[in-house]
């Protein structure tokens, strides 16, 4: 064992008990780069955050000269600094006119805990509704919500008053009432192997909502900025939430997350008390000058676009006995085998061969793929090509 290896295992706070350990030392478009020069295709794209390709030159210039200009100066929200206004005000142009005004946080975890105080503080009310097999952080009152018994079990007692139902179901339709402050959904349950909704359900949802007097929360902390298809996955659905979730890709590569409600929802947090939610280093100026570089990127080269294209050649191109079923919205993807044991042999295969994949929470049978959006055509035949290899050698 590496020196370094050793030193990442007694001094780096570990998340399972076996890590990886892959010492990677450069990132560039769709490659990861190791110590050793091994180049790896990245099919995970650091789980839905690296959706213009990692280091792209317009992001490391903006963090660049933000960075030479002033990193951090005051706690979120009293000095104006041009990378927020700048970044919340494209975030805004892009979104329904009900979602103008932007909390900016270090992460989607902490996105989640803002929407959970606003809804609140809005209605009064302790009922939240949650999905089974939800993901959506792993702060206190994220995990509270999250959708498996297995990651909450052992920090319990958590938040009260959460209700988890399953997605898509009318059960969870009914359990909302004149009690719920809010019902906290993924437009797409990454975690859960990129399950979709029943045609038409999210609106039933958004209103039954609207009826009780409850607020909608959509998380499109993995699945938006593109990935599923459309800028947000919400605008597949025909809907709107009263707070919209935001993180991952956010950033461009740098730690940030946001919640986004109307102004006057999001001034309920101004008052009574003053202070009702702050943050030292959300919004940091650095992470917001990458997000908004980042977006005009996304924008610009019209990567959004390109995403159904690149979907449709994957499913084309993996065509293998092993695979029982594949799972897609645009380029977040679920290729399911028999088991987990399975999926975890095909990575090891796939990481020998240079591609880096992942496995889901929920879904540990199944094989993650969220490239960058940015990914080539000849980049997918590369990685499907491997892919089956792997499978092959099984």
């Amino acid at each position: 064992m590496s020196r370094l290896k050793q030193l990442f295992l007694n001094h780096v706070a570990q998340t399972s008990p076996a890590p990886l350990a892959l010492h990677i030392i450069r990132a560039q478009g769709t490659y990861l780069y190791d110590a050793d020069g091994k180049s790896y295709l990245d099919l995970i794209g650091g789980i839905s955050v690296s959706n213009t390709g990692h280091s792209h030159p317009r992001v490391v210039a903006a963090v660049q000269q933000q960075a030479a200009d002033y990193m951090h100066i005051m706690v979120y929200g009293e000095l104006v600094q041009s990378p927020q206004v700048d970044f919340a005000t494209l975030l805004a142009s892009q979104l329904p006119p009900a979602l103008s005004t932007v909390y900016f946080t270090n992460s989607g975890a902490e996105a989640v805990e803002g929407a959970l105080k606003l809804s609140r503080r809005l209605t009064g009310r302790p009922g939240i509704i949650a999905a089974n097999k939800s993901y959506h952080g792993s702060t206190t009152g994220a995990l509270t919500l999250l959708g498996d018994e297995y990651w909450r079990n052992a920090f319990r007692p958590l938040m009260p008053g959460v209700r988890h139902l399953d997605y898509g179901s009318d059960t969870l339709l009914e359990a909302i009432d004149e009690n719920t402050a809010c019902v906290v959904l993924e437009t797409v349950q990454a975690e859960a192997g990129v399950c979709t909704p029943p045609a038409g359900w999210l609106k039933q949802v958004k209103e039954r909502c609207s009826e009780k007097g409850a607020l909608l929360v959509l998380d499109e902390i993995q699945c938006g900025f593109g990935r599923t298809g459309s800028l947000w996955a919400f605008e597949q659905e025909g809907i709107m939430p009263d707070i919209l979730l935001l993180g991952k890709a956010l950033g461009g590569g740098m730690p940030l997350g946001a919640f986004i409600a109307s102004r006057e929802k999001m001034q309920a947090l101004t008052e009574n008390p003053v202070l009702g939610h702050i943050t030292t280093f959300g919004g940091h100026p650095v992470s917001c000058a990458a997000g908004l570089a980042a977006l005009q990127v996304l924008q610009e080269e019209r990567l959004v676009a390109t995403v159904a294209g690149k979907e449709a050649l994957f499913l084309e191109k993996l065509k293998h006995p092993a695979i029982k079923a594949i799972r897609s919205r645009g380029l977040l993807m679920a290729v399911e085998l028999e088991s987990s044991a399975q999926v975890l042999a095909v990575i090891g295969r796939c990481l020998g061969k240079g591609v880096f994949t992942d496995w889901f929470l929920f879904a540990p049978h199944c094989i993650r793929l969220a490239p960058p959006l940015s990914i080539s055509e000849e980049e997918i035949e590369k990685a499907c090509r491997l892919l089956l290899e792997a499978l092959d050698a099984g």
